[in-house]
């Protein structure tokens, strides 16, 4: 998981180095599409608590993406989600809520984010890592994304369907 963050890190850091420096970044050969904002490598994932209801916390997973990436569709809730404290996975498995099919646009401008539903019952664990991978109508995303900030996961998580938004 630390691996992918990194690349995450650091690709977001050349961007902004580059646009700091006053370069613009270079439109794409002629006719060849700019690289898919879906790609883990091409957005940012932050994680904040968000509101809380009667028996449950929520943390929002917001998604950004740069400019110069190319905007994708996204569907359904994140996959293969795993949990970590400070590089350690925790072993928590989270289920899916919400509907799966609606489509939303995702790119530089057009952020969208998804929700993580902990159960108040229970011991909650401290995490600060999720790492996930998105869907596409077409089937998965290849790569996993990687999302950071202060939350907890407890068993019975679950995670809602991508939406369009901060």
């Amino acid at each position: 998981m630390h691996t992918s963050r990194t690349s995450a890190i650091v690709a977001a850091c050349t961007s902004v180095a580059l646009a700091c420096a006053g370069v613009a970044q270079a439109a794409p050969a002629s006719g060849a599409a700019a690289p898919s904002a879906c790609r883990p490598a091409n957005h940012l994932a932050r994680i904040a608590p968000d509101h809380a209801e009667s028996g449950h916390l929520h943390y929002r997973v917001t998604l950004t993406a740069a400019t110069g990436y190319e905007a994708c569709r996204l569907v359904g809730s994140p996959t293969d989600v795993a949990f970590a404290a400070h590089g350690t996975a925790l072993g928590v498995t989270a289920g899916r809520y919400g509907d799966q099919s609606t489509v939303v646009t995702f790119g530089p401008g057009r952020p969208v984010h998804f929700d993580i539903r902990v159960p108040r019952q229970g011991r909650a664990t401290l995490a600060d890592e999720a790492s996930f991978t998105l869907g596409a109508p077409g089937g998965a995303i290849p790569g996993t994304s990687v999302a950071d900030g202060d939350f907890r996961v407890a068993a019975g998580t679950l995670i809602g369907p991508i939406r369009s938004g901060a």
